[in-house]
C-alpha cells in the first residue's frame, strides 16, 4: 500500500465509519476501483478504525468517564446498581458480547467470503430497505437513560451484523434503536458508544496481522488511522447534530445508488467480486 491510497482510504474510513452507509464496503469498492484492484482487507479496515474510536472516546470523554467511574462505584457500593451511568457500563459490556463470540467464530468468513462485492451489494441495498422502514414506524419516544437490559443486548445483536461487509455498524444499531421506539439521536449515540469495546478489541487483535500482510505496510497504515481520526471527528459533530432534525432518507438514497453501481461495475468486470 502506497501514501496516496493510505491517505484516500483514511480520508474515506473516517467519512464512512459512523454515517450508515458501511466503511467496510466503501474501503473494499475505493481500494479495488482506484488503486489496481487491491481490497485493502479486514487487518486494514479493523486497525484504521482504531483512529476512528478514538474520535468517538474524544467526542464522548466527559460521558465515557462518567460512565465507567459510575460503574465502578456501583461495584463497590458507593453507587446505587440503577444508577442510569452504572447501567448504561453494564449495557455496553453485555452489548459487546454478541459481536465479539460471533466475531471469533467466523473470522476467516469475515476476511474473505463475506467482502465478494455481491454480498456488500444485497446488504447495501437490504438494509437501506431495513433503514428506510425503521425510519418511517419509528415512534421517536424513549431516550438513552430508558434503554432497557432486553433492548440493550437486542442492539448488540444487531451490531454484530455489521461483521458482514455493507451492513454498517451504526446502521444496523441505529435502525433496531428505532424499531424499539428510540429517538434517533438516542439511538445514534448508544450505537457510538457501544461501539468502542469491539472496534479497540477487533483493531487490536488484527495489529498482528500487518506485518504479515504483503499489501500493507506500518507507515501508510498508521497515517491512514491518523487522517481517520481527524475526519471521524468532525463527520460525529456533523451526524449527531443532522439526525436531531432529519430522518435518514438521504443514506437510504445512497445506499441504494451506491448499491446499483457496484452492481453494473461487477456485471462489466471493472470490479471483480
Amino acid at each position: 500500500m502506497g501514501w496516496l491510497e493510505a491517505i484516500v482510504l483514511g480520508i474515506v474510513q473516517g467519512l464512512t465509519e459512523f454515517l450508515p452507509i458501511s466503511s467496510s464496503a466503501h474501503q473494499s469498492i475505493v481500494g479495488q476501483l482506484f488503486f489496481a484492484g487491491h481490497d485493502p482487507g479486514a487487518a486494514f479496515t479493523a486497525v484504521t478504525q482504531l483512529g476512528t474510536e478514538t474520535a468517538v472516546i474524544l467526542y464522548f470523554a466527559k460521558d465515557i468517564w462518567r460512565i465507567i467511574r459510575s460503574w465502578f462505584g456501583s461495584l463497590v457500593g458507593r453507587v446505587p446498581r440503577d444508577d442510569p451511568d452504572a447501567r448504561m457500563g453494564w449495557l455496553v459490556i453485555i452489548g459487546s458480547v454478541p459481536i465479539g463470540i460471533l466475531g471469533v467464530l467466523f473470522e476467516e468468513a469475515i476476511g474473505t467470503n463475506l467482502r465478494n462485492l455481491w454480498i456488500t451489494v444485497a446488504m447495501l441495498a437490504g438494509f437501506a430497505v431495513v433503514l428506510w422502514i425503521a425510519d418511517r414506524v419509528a415512534r421517536n419516544s424513549f431516550e438513552l437513560n430508558q434503554l432497557t437490559w432486553v433492548d440493550g443486548i437486542a442492539l448488540g445483536f444487531a451490531q454484530a451484523l455489521a461483521l458482514i461487509p455493507g451492513v454498517s455498524r451504526s446502521g444496523a444499531t441505529i435502525a433496531a434503536g428505532l424499531f424499539l421506539g428510540y429517538k434517533r439521536e438516542a439511538a445514534t449515540r448508544y450505537a457510538f458508544l457501544l461501539a468502542i469495546p469491539a472496534v479497540f478489541i477487533s483493531g487490536l487483535f488484527k495489529l498482528k496481522d500487518i506485518p504479515g500482510d504483503p499489501n500493507l505496510a506500518w507507515g501508510p497504515t498508521i497515517v491512514a488511522t491518523v487522517i481517520a481520526f481527524g475526519v471521524g471527528l468532525a463527520v460525529i459533530h456533523w451526524l449527531l447534530k443532522y439526525v436531531s432534525k432529519h430522518n435518514f432518507s438521504i443514506f437510504v438514497w445512497y445506499r441504494l445508488a451506491l448499491a446499483a453501481v457496484v452492481a453494473v461495475l461487477l456485471l462489466t468486470n471493472v470490479l471483480v467480486p
